[in-house]
């Protein structure tokens, strides 16, 4: 019987249907409306779908909202059935360039060697490791097999793999469920024996310490918060836990590590603006915490240590952050290295024995840079073969580090991994992606454009797409300009870097070009890039992908109605916003648990992760300029009686970033308000979390869902 909380149109067929299909629906769920209103500042907001959110979270166990998330799935299978066979190529396609029993570059850490392989059909990979001059003949030693950590899980995904500074031990920790609250174990890699000791609910690293007898982690609250740095000692009862560091600000998050000579624990908090570290012997962690310097408002800071000198990377005077020291005595009297720069966005930086490394972006390209502590201001970049590339340090564990591991690759360049030689300058290919199906580079041309936003901002887009693109739309009957896929993210100052991808090809092999706008909100062009997509700055954002989109169809890459996209997450969020407003230019949008119910979310303190993300969106609670502000652009706030082009909706239930009502609820109002007839669907992981399923096929075959999605609603579901 259906459920009072909706109405399962079309939910039953004729009776002569096979049994199998008994149960099939023939056209969507429609959520049942019930009145719910909120005020703040005097602004009264009506939210009739408000019930999807089940009040018990993170126990998800309302009958209704169950079954309005199950009825969805099933639309989504019944719309989907007819299109088997086009995701089964692709994901067949998609499979094929994948080399399936590949493995890492091994690597050098202490006295080993280590690396990981995947096996032919293997969902998961194997970790080994072998002693530094062993033979090639030498059999590895087998420490973690995630495939069998798997077994019997719906999901499973890897989070840490840590191993002691002298070799004996291995932590890690797994996640079985998505929900991101990761259970610790470890073994003893002499005996290969199991230990006890078992660490519940970790949300990030763990960290080796006192002389490998003890590790430093941090549990996540039940509000899926980091606040605690904890130090468990190996084989004592976890009450005997001690507490390190506590942050009182839930706005904060917490996290560990060590030094570049793992001589020091650094302890970090801070939100998505300010920074507060302290630091400890590594071997003493229970001693007392140095405070380098006090929080202050608007203030980024890291740190590192080496050879008793304190290295600070901070943005106190300038946007695009500098490079300072300090004597570990007087932590918090900074003498500047390398002054901040208008042109040079310093990202990053790694000290080595014998040499530091400075990352960052120079015109929005990648920089990886040389510089000696002797004279520091002078660089050394590394010089990269392509125009436009994505490129930066690898693993490289060891303090003594005379050649650095990086890794490479651009839009038709596939992932590779190279070593620089520091002395000699020299850049050594260890491996470039194999793609068994075949891949020929010289197919395919990159472009990189700016487009005037409205607001005369020029914002680049990264461009690829076959050379004889015309030829292959010639062929499948497409006259005048081809299908172009938009994707961005645009949020937290996170960069989409102009990369290579093995599933894309899948539609540039069909006809598409695939653009990567580098709208504001990343910082792909420094610091600044990133706060004017913030806080009362953030519609630029929307503003950049609408605006890169139409001159993409003014400059002829693409027609109206002919761009599709996708994002996820903050990118949902923009998917959401861009199709409220300017809903023609699109003929298919794939949202991914989409933060599409801000204003919600941002009002609601309880849930895990909005108290840190007032500083990016605002606090609509305490201001009445936040909330009107928020409410502008709020995807789901703003849906209205319009046409939408066809969409498909993801979420996982076990989500603790973006919580399944936020997806289920924008739907549920769109099929209510829009205007047309065009396809909406909403598939959730029961089972998973914010990144979807796991294992390589499982969540390769989603990417050939999606991609079959858009194939079908763009007319062109012929095989090549």
């Amino acid at each position: 019987m259906a459920s009072a909380a909706l109405l399962l149109t079309g939910a039953s067929v004729s009776a002569d249907t096979h049994e199998d299909n008994a149960n099939v629906p023939t056209s969507p769920p429609v959520a049942e409306k019930r009145e719910h209103t909120y005020t703040y500042h005097g602004i009264t907001i009506s939210d009739p779908y408000d019930w999807l959110y089940d009040k018990s979270y993170p126990e998800i166990d309302d009958e209704d909202v169950l079954d309005y998330v199950k009825a969805e799935n099933a639309w989504f299978e019944a719309a989907m059935k007819p299109h088997e066979a086009l995701t089964e190529s692709l994901f067949t396609e998609m499979r094929a360039r994948i080399k399936e029993d590949d493995s890492t570059v091994p690597q050098r850490r202490g006295d080993f060697l280590y690396w990981s392989e995947f096996e032919e059909g293997a969902q998961y990979s194997k970790h080994y490791r072998k002693p530094v001059g062993a033979p090639d003949s030498a059999e590895p030693q087998l420490i973690l097999d995630q495939n069998a950590l798997a077994e019997g899980h719906e999901y499973f995904r890897l989070g840490v793999l840590s191993i002691s500074k002298s070799g004996r031990y291995m932590a890690y920790a797994t996640d079985t469920n998505g929900s991101e609250r990761y259970t610790a174990r470890i073994m003893d890699l002499e005996t290969g024996e199991l230990l006890d000791d078992v660490l519940e609910g970790l949300r990030g690293g763990i960290t080796w310490v006192a002389n490998d007898t003890a590790l430093a982690y941090t549990p996540a609250t039940k509000e899926w918060r980091t606040l605690e740095v904890k130090l468990h000692t190996i084989g004592q009862p976890n009450e005997t836990d001690v507490t390190l560091f506590t942050e009182e600000d839930q706005s904060f998050s917490v996290g560990a590590g060590l030094s570049a000579q793992e001589d020091y624990l650094i302890i970090s908090t801070g939100d998505n603006e300010t920074s507060e570290v302290r630091f400890v012997s590594a071997a003493d962690p229970t001693g007392a915490l140095t405070l380098i310097k006090p929080r202050e408002k608007g203030v980024e800071y890291g740190v590192d240590i080496r050879e008793g000198e304190l290295w600070v990377w901070t943005n106190d005077d300038h946007i695009n952050f500098r490079l300072a020291k300090a004597d570990l005595a007087s932590p918090g009297d900074w003498e500047t290295v390398i002054a901040g720069s208008d042109d040079f966005y310093l990202t990053d930086f790694d000290l080595f024995q014998g040499f530091l490394v400075t990352e960052g972006r120079l015109n929005g390209l990648d920089q990886v840079q040389i510089r000696s502590y002797e004279n520091p201001t002078v660089t050394n970049p590394i010089a990269f073969p392509e125009a436009s590339y994505d490129a930066g340090l690898s693993n490289n564990p060891e303090y003594d580090q005379t050649v650095l591991r990086l890794s490479y690759e651009s839009m038709i360049t596939p992932d590779t991994v190279l070593d620089y030689d520091v002395a000699t300058k020299t850049l050594t290919t260890l491996k470039t992606q194999e793609i068994p199906s075949g891949y020929n580079p010289t197919q395919y041309v990159t472009e990189r454009v700016e487009i005037q936003a409205r607001d005369g901002t020029m914002v680049p887009v990264s461009i690829v797409m076959r050379k004889d693109r015309e030829q292959i739309l010639a062929e499948a009957g497409i006259e005048g300009p081809g299908p172009l896929h938009l994707y961005a993210y645009g949020a937290y100052g996170y960069a989409i870097p102009p990369g290579f991808s093995t599933t894309r090809l899948s539609l540039v092999d069909r006809g598409f070009a695939y653009a990567i706008a580098h709208i504001r909100g990343g910082d792909d062009l420094g610091r600044r890039w990133y706060l004017q997509g913030k806080m009362f700055e953030r519609t630029n954002t929307f503003n950049d992908f609408v605006d890169a989109g139409r001159g993409l169809i003014k400059m002829g890459y693409t027609a109206e109605g002919m761009v599709t996209a996708s994002g996820g997450s903050a990118g949902g969020e923009l998917m959401g916003a861009i199709v409220n407003q300017d809903p023609a230019q699109y003929g298919a949008i794939v949202a991914h648990v989409p933060f599409v119910d801000v204003l919600n979310t941002m009002l609601n303190e309880s849930l895990p992760l909005t108290p840190g993300e007032w500083q990016e969106w605002g606090n609509p609670i305490e201001s009445k300029e936040s909330f009107a502000y928020i409410l502008s652009y709020s995807p789901y706030d703003q849906v209205k009686a319009q046409d939408y082009p066809p969409m498909l909706v993801t979420a996982g239930l076990n989500d603790p970033r973006v919580t399944y009502w936020e997806p289920a609820k924008w739907v549920a109002k769109l099929r209510d308000t829009k205007t047309d007839d065009n396809v909406l669907l909403m598939k959730t992981n029961m089972g998973a979390g914010h990144g979807g399923q796991s294992g390589r096929w499982n969540s390769l075959r989603e990417t050939a869902e999606e991609f079959a999605f858009i194939l079908w609603q763009m007319g062109m579901t012929q095989e090549p």
